[in-house]
């Protein structure tokens, strides 16, 4: 399809908004520009599909992801927006308003949103709940008709204060699908009653996400983190230049076996997905001019705080592709042997992705990532998930997943699916959250199966949007996203289970 007739496709969509057409308009401008150059391996992989760039467009001139330090923006206001630091509540909400407009991301929109709760505190004065909890839900309205994309995220926690708990009650009233939600737990600050609320709203409207605080902490520096988008961990002050995903399934499929696939082919393919980072950082870094803007010349990023994600995709069909050519029946996520050899491949991606030099990387590396899939994928799935619909029980879930999550600096989350008779019974949530943070996991996601919310990847998507998206399209972003996704991948097919045996992560 020629370029004419692309734009010509989008500006005739019924289904599309006029922003829509616009954003699709722009990507389509920027493919028409010549793709950054490459090794001839690396376009093969391309061409194979064993590679991806994630569609972030041929000429990147903007970071994936965009991190800024939004409590430095409060403090001290901004001379480009011509904005005063902020004396009350008031002011600092319309100030977050007007920032995020100007913060770019791979979506158009801001994927942080900061960690809100913190950010708003200083400001509260003599407010009492009743008037705050008025001022937050109408912040939180806007900020789903406004900026209407399910990948924009908030952080809240680990400590427990008034802002938090109002956003969690907020966000159970409105069951809006952005934002999207983080809890940080950590078991010296977060207390029972907190992460309790926080599991209970996950019963409602299937957020939060529950965040291992302390397990991240301890992968960047002081100056801190945030989630952003769907489960991504990144620098504070910074953020994802670009995120390049690498197909374990394809890799798997040109190996001859178990010894062959981690000696030889998913060197190679590592190799060739650092190259394509490579070219895609360079030309953001070198010929974009993105590290000119008012966000770096006011302190709010700093263009050495950015790193490259190295994602992979796929590890459930890896395993199962490589059991079946070694003559073993295990399959990936129920058997111990083939649960092993799935760990012992995270450990060799994180060897070869930390041994691997990057030229416009904070810590000099990228950092590996389980990227949570796309529309488009068939027969593969996410990151190191277990297919849809092969969910073992939630105990066995966690307990062969958890391994993986030590070698996934920049993100990795497990979607539970859980039978609605949980609302009965939070408790028994409250110790499956943290006994899967016992065993070392960084994140604890869950939908409850009858939930109108539904977690896609990582972002929210409300069923009933869904079913009205073909005749009547729909305001969130994120929509014609999920509903591809649902028609594609199968995510209705996730297994809901019955949490009654979650007493087995504790005698772990």
């Amino acid at each position: 399809m020629s370029f004419t007739e692309t734009c010509q496709r989008i500006v005739r969509d019924p289904l599309l908004s006029p922003a829509q057409k616009n954003h699709a308009l722009a990507l389509a401008a920027e493919n028409a520009l010549p793709y950054p150059e490459l090794p001839a391996d690396v376009a093969g992989a391309m061409a194979q599909g064993v590679l991806c760039d994630m569609f972030e467009g041929h000429a990147p001139y903007k970071p994936r992801y965009v991190l800024p330090d939004y409590e430095k923006f409060l403090r001290q206001g901004s001379a480009w927006l011509e904005l005063a630091p902020p004396r009350d509540f008031d002011e600092a909400l319309d100030a977050l308003r007007i920032i995020y407009h100007h913060v770019p991301s791979v979506t158009g929109m801001p994927v942080w949103l900061g960690r809100l709760d913190h950010l708003l505190l200083p400001f509260v004065g003599a407010l009492d709940d009743e008037a705050l909890h008025r001022k937050l839900k109408a912040f939180w309205i806007y900020l789903d008709r406004v900026l209407p994309d399910a990948f924009m995220h908030v952080n809240i926690g680990p400590d427990d204060n008034r802002i938090c708990r109002l956003l969690l009650r907020i966000d159970g009233e409105l069951k809006q699908a952005a934002p999207n939600l983080s809890l940080f737990h950590d078991p010296a600050q977060t207390p029972d009653s907190l992460l309790l609320k926080g599991v209970e709203n996950i019963a409602v409207c299937s957020k939060p996400h529950i965040v291992n605080y302390p397990l991240h902490r301890e992968t960047f520096d002081a100056r801190g983190f945030g989630i952003v988008s769907c489960y991504n961990a990144l620098p504070l002050g910074g953020g994802a230049n670009t995120l390049v995903r690498l197909s374990l399934k394809g890799v798997a499929g040109q190996s001859t076996g178990v010894e062959d696939f981690m000696a030889r082919t998913l060197p190679h393919y590592c190799e060739q997905a650092s190259r394509l980072i490579e070219a895609r950082a360079a030309f953001l870094h070198e010929a974009s001019g993105f590290f000119d803007s008012f966000l770096v010349e006011e302190g709010l990023i700093e263009e050495a705080r950015f790193v490259p994600m190295f994602g992979i995709y796929g590890m459930a069909e890896a395993v199962n592709l490589l059991m079946e050519q070694a003559g073993l029946a295990g399959r990936y996520g129920h058997d111990e042997e083939a649960n092993r050899l799935g760990h012992r491949i995270s450990a060799r991606l994180s060897e070869l992705v930390r041994a691997r030099p990057q030229s416009h990387a904070w810590g000099g590396r990228a950092l590996l990532h389980s990227q949570g899939g796309l529309s488009v994928d068939r027969d593969v799935t996410p990151g190191v998930r277990i297919p849809y619909g092969e969910e073992p029980d939630p105990a066995s879930h966690l307990l062969a997943l958890a391994p993986h999550h030590g070698f996934y600096h920049s993100g990795i989350s497990e979607i539970l699916t859980l039978d609605p008779t949980i609302r009965q019974n939070p408790q028994a949530l409250l110790q499956l959250c943290k006994g899967a943070f016992a065993l070392g996991m960084r994140e604890f996601t869950a939908n409850v199966a009858d939930s109108d919310l539904v977690r896609v990847t990582g972002y929210m998507i409300r069923k009933r949007d869904v079913e009205r998206f073909a005749a009547q399209g729909s305001r969130l972003q994120t929509t014609c996203l999920g509903a591809e996704t649902s028609e594609l991948t199968g995510i209705r097919q996730r297994a809901p289970r019955v949490v009654a045996i979650e007493a087995l992560l504790s005698e772990r």
